[in-house]
């Protein structure tokens, strides 16, 4: 692996974004190819100081503190792909709400959000791009790559660590469509089954229900029955990977389209009729925000209309 040597020492002045940010989690973010057990090494020894003393990993940072920052070797920032023009035209049709604070994007349909595992470029890094006059651009929660839908982006520090606290106190409220397999119950209302991440032998990463798991609920509402399908809303009160997904599974309707966790037959059969895909939107997102409450709502995909209206 190769590895380029930052010579020369740096001084950074934390500034108001920074302000309450953990001196470890502010050196990652500056020295992002850095392996977390060298950053901490560096820090045991002292090398990093703040305002000329040392202080621990955990120090929260003030406006104005001084960062001293030493020489380190890193890897070198893999080369990330130019925007296209049509990419940069998708994304900034898809911005559904945008202010200082906050930007919240209907992410098209097999976007990953972030790169990663052979992927270079996903939603933030091509935002990043396309707004490279914004100093702060952070994911505020994820979607799966398949998964479509509102996604908030922070473009503050502040807005961040405010709309984590909103979905850590259950101040948030997610609402997902989804197109289930067979007929949903009525009375299928709650999915409560404790959720953990396994990975199989082959090395594929799958999420289970499993009594030693962590709790996870979903909220469910059927909307309308079709012949082998149903339209159904989700609302998650928990935030685990793949939860809608694996509850679905769990009450014996699967999501079609899902590859990981739907029927094979199904999945082919739509594919067949040209759509393809998980049948999983993020259709509205209500955050506490300010004073107030931050509340946005999208259409479905232009794929989910074209087949409600076949079945």
């Amino acid at each position: 692996m190769i590895e380029i040597l930052k010579k020369s020492v740096e001084m950074v002045t934390v500034d108001a974004d920074h302000a309450g940010q953990r001196l470890d989690n502010f050196l990652m973010a500056r020295l992002r190819n850095l392996p977390r057990s060298r950053l901490y090494r560096i820090l045991r020894k002292g090398e990093v100081r703040v305002n000329k003393g040392r202080v621990k990993q955990s120090y929260r940072l003030i406006e104005g503190d001084v960062v001293r920052i030493p020489p380190v070797k890193i890897t070198p920032k893999p080369i990330i792909p130019g925007v296209s023009p049509q990419f940069e035209r998708l994304l900034n049709d898809s911005v559904l709400f945008e202010d200082e604070q906050l930007l919240v994007i209907n992410k098209p349909p097999g976007l990953a959000v972030h790169g990663g595992s052979g992927l270079a470029l996903g939603l933030i890094e091509a935002l990043r791009q396309i707004r490279s006059e914004c100093k702060f651009l952070e994911l505020v929660h994820r979607l799966d790559r398949d998964t479509s839908g509102c996604l908030v982006v922070a473009k503050k520090r502040s807005a961040l660590l405010a709309c984590h606290a909103s979905l850590r106190d259950k101040q948030a409220k997610k609402t997902y469509m989804a197109l289930a397999n067979g007929r949903w119950p009525a009375g299928l209302d709650v999915i409560n089954a404790p959720l953990r991440k396994n990975v199989l032998q082959s090395g594929e990463r799958i999420v289970v229900a499993a009594a030693d798991g962590k709790p996870s609920e979903t909220r469910f509402q059927l909307i309308e029955h079709f012949d082998n399908y149903s339209l159904v809303k989700a609302m998650p009160i928990t935030g685990r990977t793949h939860q809608i997904r694996v509850h679905a599974k769990v009450a014996g309707h699967p999501l079609c389209g899902d590859k990981k966790y739907g029927l094979q037959e199904t999945n082919q059969a739509l594919a067949q009729q040209s759509f393809k895909g998980l049948f999983l939107h993020a259709m509205a997102i209500d955050i506490a925000y300010g004073d107030g409450q931050l509340q946005v709502e999208c259409d479905l995909p232009d794929q989910w209309q074209r087949l409600l209206s076949r079945l």
